[in-house]
C-alpha cells in the first residue's frame, strides 16, 4: 500500500513541511560525505526560514496545553488505557517545557553566525558555494567527519524543541484518523463537506496501482480525483476506471 498525505489548511501544511525538513537534515548529518552534510546544512537553513514566517512556538504551545487538558479529560474513560495516557501528558509536559527554555527569535544562533549566513546566502545563487566561492567552507568540509557532524549537531540543537513540539500534534492528528473505504468512480470520487472541515486528508491504495491521487478540500465538498504520473513530455491523464482506495479524515 502507498499513503498520500494531503494538509487542508495552512497551519499543517507548515508542520509537514518542516517534519519532512527535519527528518532529511538528520538523515544526512548521519551520513558521512562532505555532500551529505552540505545538504544537512541546507535543510537547517530551510527550517529557519518556514519556521520563522510565523509565530511557530506560541503555536505549538497553545496547542498543546489544549491537548492536554483534552487528553486531561480522558483519565476516568475504562477505554483508555492509564499507562499510555501517562505517557503521552508526559510526553506533552516535557516538550513544552523544553519548548519555553529558548528566548528570542527562531534560530537565532544561526542568524547571529555570520559565516553560516555567508554560506545561505551564497547557496541561493545556482553553483554559488564552489570552493573558489567560499573557501572557508571548502576547507570545513575537509575536516574530520566526526567533527563536522558535532558542529551539524551544535546547530540542529537549539531547533530540536520545535521539532519535538510538531512530532506531538501530527502524531496526535494521525491518530485521530476516521478511515472509510470507497471507489472512485471512472477515478474521480466526491463527498460533500456539510460545512465541516478536516485538517489532513489521507489517501492510501494499492502500490501496483499506476495512478495518483489529486486532492481539493474547502468545507463544501472533497473532491478526489486519480491520474497518470507525470512523466517526460506526456500530460497527466485522469484514470477511465473504478480505484479502490482509502480515505482517512484527521482532526486535532
Amino acid at each position: 500500500m502507498i499513503s498520500y498525505e494531503f494538509p487542508v489548511n495552512e497551519r499543517i501544511r507548515t508542520l509537514l513541511r518542516l517534519e519532512d525538513l527535519y527528518d532529511r537534515a538528520a538523515f544526512f548529518a548521519g551520513r558521512d560525505h562532505p555532500l551529505e552534510h552540505h545538504a544537512s546544512l541546507l535543510c537547517l537553513f530551510e527550517i529557519m526560514e518556514v519556521a520563522g514566517r510565523a509565530d511557530l512556538k506560541s503555536d505549538l504551545l497553545q496547542e498543546l496545553d489544549r491537548q492536554r487538558q483534552t487528553l486531561e479529560g480522558l483519565r476516568d474513560n475504562p477505554q483508555i488505557s492509564e499507562e499510555a495516557l501517562d505517557m503521552v501528558l508526559a510526553d506533552i509536559e516535557h516538550t513544552h517545557g523544553r519548548l519555553l527554555e529558548p528566548t528570542g527569535k527562531f534560530a537565532q544562533h544561526l542568524r547571529e553566525n555570520e559565516w553560516l549566513m555567508a554560506i545561505k546566502q551564497r547557496s541561493g545563487i545556482p553553483g554559488g558555494v564552489c570552493e573558489f566561492d567560499l573557501p572557508s567552507y571548502h576547507y570545513w568540509q575537509q575536516k574530520p567527519v566526526e567533527e563536522r557532524r558535532h558542529e551539524l549537531g551544535g546547530w540542529l540543537g537549539p531547533m530540536l524543541p520545535i521539532k519535538d513540539g510538531i512530532d506531538i500534534v501530527l502524531r496526535i492528528l494521525r491518530n485521530s484518523a476516521k478511515v472509510v473505504p470507497l471507489v472512485a468512480r471512472n477515478g474521480a470520487f466526491q463527498q460533500m463537506s456539510g460545512g465541516k472541515l478536516v485538517q489532513l486528508l489521507k489517501v492510501t491504495l494499492a502500490s501496483d496501482i499506476p495512478y495518483v491521487p489529486e486532492l481539493s478540500a474547502n468545507k463544501y465538498a472533497i473532491n478526489v480525483r486519480f491520474v497518470t504520473p507525470a512523466a517526460g513530455s506526456d500530460r497527466p491523464r485522469q484514470c477511465d476506471h473504478d480505484i479502490d482506495f482509502v480515505l482517512a479524515f484527521c482532526n486535532l
